[in-house]
């Protein structure tokens, strides 16, 4: 286990995609992506991603530099085109256009497709949550390969669709929950699978539908299950619902068609608060209920409560002074790129 700081990982993470044709504007901002995921804890969502993306390149699935298009606009909504371009980099900006939107109109919605996968949804929403908007924020992959099990059934039909909602606050952390609608992230157990590691119990089926913990069982055609365990129907729901607008809203279709472009769907929402309250009203107030939470006492097992979105911001602050651990392989994956990029004296640490 390699142990980086996050500056000579975002230096890694932008030197190799530079190195692939990507112009330097948008290195930056996939880096920024990557890294936060790695300071957050989500290493799922990080540096582990970067081979995949380069080889997505070299494949024509992503196109560096690609045009940023609105094929729909209204005062207060956006219908973009990324025309296969970096997500990071579309739905940053699609967030940056929606955001002035809302302001104007106290509500704003987009819709994205057509573009790469976007990462942790947890940073659009804080772009939005930091100009004293509430989002919300869902993806989806489009008609390509899918990984969850309807609930009940055995072979894959859905996607993880994670869905994002970030509050404004005074806290000192921000304020939001990410989180994929399946119960677990396919990139988690990608993860698991880099470390040798099996996976908790109930959260993947096997080709044949039976429980397992083994990433391999999975990745030999399983299926992640929906969140919610025995109440699964409830994650399944929410699940379907989010496909809906990322798949069917965007215009991207839906069904497991593996040959298809990874590409994720996106649909945005954005809501002004001070169309409702006083805005310094609404933010001292859920900093007050953030508060109030944490006063529960913990249950048998748990030191203390967290508020929606503490844990990362904890985890970030840590791992900015500590660095960052990348499991061996990962590193290896990267180093190799390095190399063949000719990077090696670039990245010298």
């Amino acid at each position: 286990m390699a142990k980086l700081t996050h500056n000579y990982l975002h230096k890694v993470s932008f030197e190799i995609f530079k190195a692939v044709g990507t112009p330097e504007n948008e290195c930056t901002i996939i880096a920024n992506h990557l890294i936060a995921a790695n300071l957050a804890g989500h290493d799922s969502h990080g540096v582990i991603q970067i081979p995949t993306y380069v080889d997505r390149v070299k494949n024509g699935d992503i196109v560096p530099g690609a045009p940023f298009e609105i094929l729909k606009e209204t005062e207060s909504t956006l219908s973009i085109d990324g025309n296969w371009g970096f997500g990071f980099v579309i739905t940053e900006k699609s967030m940056e256009l929606l955001i002035q939107k809302a302001k104007n109109n106290h509500v704003a919605s987009a819709t994205i497709a057509h573009q790469s996968h976007i990462g942790r949804l947890t940073d659009y929403g804080l772009m939005a949550s930091s100009q004293d908007l509430i989002a919300i924020v869902m993806a989806d992959s489009g008609r390509t390969t899918k990984h969850v099990a309807p609930f009940g059934g055995r072979e894959p039909r859905i996607g993880t669709n994670p869905i994002c909602m970030s509050l404004p606050s005074n806290s000192e952390g921000p304020v939001y929950f990410d989180f994929a609608t399946s119960a677990v992230a396919g990139n988690k157990i990608v993860v698991a699978a880099a470390r040798n590691q099996q996976v908790q119990e109930n959260l993947i089926i096997d080709a044949e539908g039976n429980m397992t913990t083994d990433p391999q069982e999975y990745m030999n055609g399983g299926a992640i299950l929906p969140v919610g365990g025995p109440q699964g129907h409830k994650g399944y729901g929410l699940g379907f619902m989010v496909e809906v607008m990322t798949s069917l809203l965007t215009g991207l279709g839906f069904g497991h068609y593996p040959p298809g472009k990874h590409n994720d769907g996106v649909f945005i929402a954005l809501f002004n608060p001070s169309a409702f309250q006083p805005i310094d009203k609404f933010k001292e107030e859920v900093t007050g209920i953030a508060q109030y939470m944490k006063t529960s006492k913990p249950a048998k097992g748990f030191k203390e409560v967290f508020y929606p979105g503490e844990l990362e911001w904890r985890t970030s602050n840590l791992k900015r002074k500590q660095g960052i651990d990348i499991e061996d392989s990962t590193w290896n994956n990267i180093w190799t790129l390095v190399k063949e990029l000719k990077l090696t004296d670039v990245l010298k640490q």
